[in-house]
């Protein structure tokens, strides 16, 4: 009996080790599939802003609570299943997938642009209150949610990428933690943000001369920086789509586009050598931009023409 015993525990140690190794080997995969992911996590937090500026103050971190869970719910409901069962029963279909993740991406950030450089007197007599509050805020919220489906996925194949080589088991514990953390943090992040300006107020009204200087320096500079996150963020959505579909482009054997990216990312790099790898990533960044604003650009006028087209048809 006692020597059952002794096995029995020596089972039970030999299956917490196991699971600690198991739980060890969940925490480094995520924490370099998060790494390696950084660039769109970047470019998400950059985005989401936007999204909350003309609306009161009261209401911009409920804004920032609904996209935040709407954002995990894209991740574990949706395309943490879709990324299991596409590893396992279809895995050429991942690439395609992102290619018309990363399209979309280049027109909604084009025609953000087109929207600025050509349709501003147009939309200029539009009264900003023409939508009911609670109106506007559902699409805003909708869109946002819609744009994180996009950056979230390809988040999740980036991790999904660097884990392919395990069991399923593994591979569902690792996006699940970097659907998690990512989510936290940037949306976390984001709450900082758009908040700072009433920290600032509150710091404007301390006692101290330092804390009501920067208080102020705060309360001005925040317009400044939720203008700039807007066009970084309009600006983040069409190079990362434009990565995306180059990316693809590559998978798929097409490598003249992409390697002459990639050699002129280089030549640049070498050029400064003091900061190779920063001009490196900065032109690659910039190619990418380049080709997002060309396929976005063919997307909004492919997608105009069927407007007019049906419109004729109508008439």
């Amino acid at each position: 009996m006692p020597s059952g015993l002794v096995a029995l525990l020596d089972d039970v140690a030999g299956i917490t080790k196991l699971a600690a190794a198991s739980i060890d080997d969940i925490g480094a995969a995520a924490g370099k599939a998060g790494t390696k992911a950084a660039g769109v996590v970047i470019d998400d937090t950059a985005v989401t802003p936007r999204y909350v500026t003309g609306f009161t103050p009261d209401r911009e971190l409920p804004i920032i609570w609904k996209i935040a869970k709407g954002s995990l719910k894209n991740k574990l409901l949706f395309l943490l299943p879709g990324a299991m069962a596409l590893s396992a029963f279809a895995p050429w279909a991942i690439t395609p997938l992102l290619m018309i993740g990363g399209a979309y991406l280049c027109f909604e950030g084009t025609e953000k642009v087109f929207e600025a450089l050509f349709h501003h007197e147009e939309h200029g007599d539009i009264p900003p209150l023409a939508l009911e509050a609670a109106e506007l805020e559902r699409e805003k919220v909708g869109g946002a949610i819609r744009t994180d489906f996009i950056l979230s996925a390809e988040i999740m194949a980036i991790a999904l990428a660097d884990v392919a080589d395990r069991p399923l088991g593994i591979q569902a514990a690792v996006l699940a933690a970097v659907g998690i953390l990512i989510t936290v943090a940037v949306y976390g992040v984001v709450a900082l943000i758009v908040k700072m300006d009433d920290i600032g107020l509150h710091m404007a009204e301390r006692r101290f001369s330092a804390a009501r200087a920067f208080g102020r320096g705060l309360v001005l500079g925040m317009p400044v920086l939720m203008k700039a996150l807007s066009v970084i963020g309009t600006a983040a959505m069409i190079w990362v789509g434009g990565g995306i579909v180059v990316h693809g482009m590559e998978e798929f054997g097409f490598t003249t586009l992409p390697h002459a990216l990639h050699h002129f990312a280089e030549v640049a790099g070498h050029a400064v050598p003091a900061a190779g790898g920063a001009v490196e990533w900065i032109v690659g960044a910039l190619g990418s931009g380049i080709v997002g604003l060309v396929i976005g650009a063919l997307v909004v006028a492919i997608l105009h023409m069927v407007k007019r087209a049906r419109g004729s048809a109508h008439h």
